[in-house]
């Protein structure tokens, strides 16, 4: 089974990341709003500061929270591939910034700085997770 663990989870990440551009970027009619569309927030933390001044707190989780965990499962196959921490992170902060720059250029959703932030710390918080779980010998 030991020698199977790879490919398994390499399968598993190349679906996750799959999944992940499905939700984040290619989004129904994200062709169809033109090209460069998108909005860009370069102040980090407004929007979700301005849903706890409302007191939208479900939103404000799903938002928070959803930007850390949706980015978990690669720093967790980061870390268990021995990469690290600032490997890991500079990862995360690329696939990222991809994400956001698709949103923009499709026009699929608004590009956020705090999104980037988030991100990786959900690719760091991950990576915390995958170091436990080593799949290269130490020979």
């Amino acid at each position: 089974m030991k020698k199977y663990k790879k490919p398994i989870l390499l399968g598993l990440l190349i679906a996750y990341l799959l999944v992940l551009l499905r939700i984040t970027v290619f989004r129904n009619g994200c062709f169809s709003h033109g090209w460069c569309s998108g909005r860009a927030e370069w102040v980090p933390f407004v929007y979700l500061a301005k849903l706890v001044r409302v007191g939208n707190w479900r939103y404000f989780l799903y938002l928070f929270l959803g930007n850390l965990l949706w980015f978990l499962p690669l720093g967790w196959a980061l870390g268990a591939w021995r990469l690290r921490l600032w490997q890991a992170a500079l990862c995360g902060l690329a696939l990222s910034f991809a994400i956001e720059l698709g949103q923009f250029l499709l026009g699929s959703g608004v590009s956020e700085t705090e999104d980037l932030i988030l991100n990786t710390a959900g690719t760091v918080l991950g990576w915390r997770c995958g170091k436990k779980l080593q799949l290269t010998s130490d020979k």
